[in-house]
């Protein structure tokens, strides 16, 4: 009975050199890290495993020398396939390098493409990533020069385009969760995410291979609830518990454990309350792309400036009439930003990963907010790459593809940019050398002549003014007072947008300290 229960040592034996290894989290959160270790001490020590591919469904790392990172070792890969490589920068430099070869998959795409692995068909057909670089007519996905092979072709169905993403072999799963019994049954009672546990270890059984999960401790066989079980122990392999779990077991990056982001207890009304916070250029722009809530709407936030749109909800009494939710599979609750973003405090549910796409893919999300790198003078957005830094896309292609309401939100410009709000305006005391509204992006993550075909209401915020998109690409709206029109807008662009003739300011209750007041007449 007790056979799956393994040490470390033994559960990586089971790899192969060779072996395609799909690896389950999001960030750290879920991320069986002291797999992952093990992987790369034997690695280092044996020269084994090697030449493995590496397959995820989302970005792992916190920007240091964790989760992907371990991988980074020159033999160790030669091939993955990614969502969000800039979470994890050695890896994502061996990747721009061409010192392996690389896909870049929308994120939703890549947690259904598991189930099309699981139930071995040939791959996925969706839409998602039509007319931006996962297209086969742009880029196909392929991250350097030296992938060569197409994963992502154009079909025609029924006088339709549609993408089809090829299915690949998953040789190893690594999974994680709280508790295993002795027959392999997995439970998530402690986790913040479910992820795409079961689909990645589906996928690995089908094609034959081994799935190892990572644990917190074991129970005895047949005592775990049933309707607890994320992983049937029919589908599990080896069963590792993780020593030093402070360290190599961690709930979120920068949280051990946290009851209130596992769903387990509910917190009092004091804990949901976010203090205020200084009135500075990023929170402009995070309250003005709050004033395109509505009452009722189920919302998508990126990380970064659209995370905080949550906590201008929450301080503005509006959280309760919306239902915000995270791709990574938490829905309703006050999402966590960095370096917890992903986990959700006081969710009303958690769910899977791909499901959360089927959610999204299926059109139910009202709106979505987003970050913004590179902007163009047709509304192309550029979240991807820039010069040689390449970001990848995570779910930013599904999202946007399949939302009706669409609200970057973004600095005007990058890299030495000095402003402060005084005075009920903005004043800008240095400008960027980084201009990101320009020509043209350097790689389409976002078609704006595809959304203006589909009729999404496109809405860019900016510290110093708001953007809409029309048949005529972008058009200037609003002006944040302060700001001139000629100097601090016109002259810091690549080209000129449009005007609207009737361009206004930003509603000056924006640049004032405490709360708007917006929503009490909504």
């Amino acid at each position: 009975m007790g056979a799956k229960i393994m040490d470390r040592s033994e559960a990586i034996n089971l790899i192969r050199d060779g072996d395609s290894v799909a690896v389950v989290g999001a960030g750290l959160v879920m991320y069986p890290e002291f797999l992952v270790k093990g992987i790369e001490e034997s690695y280092l020590k044996k020269q084994t495993p090697r030449n493995l591919t590496l397959v995820c469904g989302c970005g792992h790392g916190e920007y240091d020398e964790r989760g992907d990172s371990r991988f980074a070792h020159p033999g160790l890969l030669k091939r993955a396939y990614v969502t969000h490589p800039d979470t994890a920068p050695p890896l994502r430099d061996m990747l721009i390098r061409g010192e392996i070869e690389g896909y870049n998959f929308p994120q939703g795409v890549m947690n259904q493409l598991y189930r099309c692995i699981a139930a071995k068909q040939p791959g996925l057909f969706t839409k998602i990533g039509l007319g931006t670089w996962i297209d086969p007519r742009q880029e196909g996905g392929k991250i350097n020069r030296n992938t060569t092979e197409d994963m992502v072709k154009l079909v025609n169905i029924e006088g339709e385009e549609w993408l089809f993403y090829k299915s690949f072999p998953v040789h190893v799963a690594l999974i994680r969760g709280t508790t295993a019994d002795e027959k392999g049954n997995v439970t998530i009672e402690r986790e913040a995410l479910e992820c795409e546990v079961l689909a990645v270890a589906s996928a690995a059984k089908a094609c034959g291979g081994k799935v190892i999960v990572q644990v917190e401790r074991v129970a005895a066989g047949g005592t775990l609830n049933p309707k607890a079980v994320v992983v049937p122990g029919i589908l599990v392999d080896a069963v590792v518990v993780a020593e030093d779990p402070d360290v190599n077991h961690m709930q979120m990056p920068s949280t051990v454990y946290n009851p209130y982001f596992s769903g387990e207890i509910k917190p009092p009304p004091s804990r949901m309350r976010i203090g205020a916070r200084p009135l500075d250029p990023e929170r402009v722009i995070a309250r003005r792309a709050a004033m395109e809530l509505f009452p009722g709407a189920v919302v998508n936030l990126g990380i970064g400036i659209p995370a905080t749109v949550a906590e201008i909800a929450e301080q503005e009494g509006i959280i309760n009439d919306l239902t915000f939710t995270v791709e990574l599979g938490g829905i309703g609750g006050l999402p966590a930003g960095r370096p917890d973003f992903g986990a959700v405090l006081n969710p009303e549910a958690i769910i899977s990963q791909p499901s959360m796409f089927d959610i999204y893919h299926g059109g139910r999300l009202d709106m979505t907010f987003l970050g913004a790198a590179e902007i163009d003078r047709s509304g192309n957005v550029n979240v991807s790459k820039f010069g040689s830094r390449f970001a990848g896309t995570g779910g930013f292609v599904d999202i946007t593809q399949s939302t009706r309401k669409v609200v970057f939100c973004t600095f005007f410009a990058a890299k030495g940019l000095v402003e402060e709000v005084a005075d009920g305006k903005l004043i800008i005391k240095k400008e960027g050398e980084v201009k990101k509204f320009v020509e043209q992006v350097e790689q389409i993550t976002f078609n704006g002549k595809l959304a203006w075909e589909q009729q999404k209401d496109v809405t860019i915020v900016t510290e110093r003014g708001v953007f809409k998109l029309t048949r005529d690409g972008l058009t200037l709206v609003e002006v944040a007072p302060g700001v001139n029109l000629e100097e601090h807008i016109l002259r810091q662009m690549q080209f000129r947008p449009k005007i609207s003739d009737s361009l206004k300011l930003m509603d000056e209750r924006i640049f004032k300290p405490g709360p708007m007041g917006y929503f009490k007449n909504l």
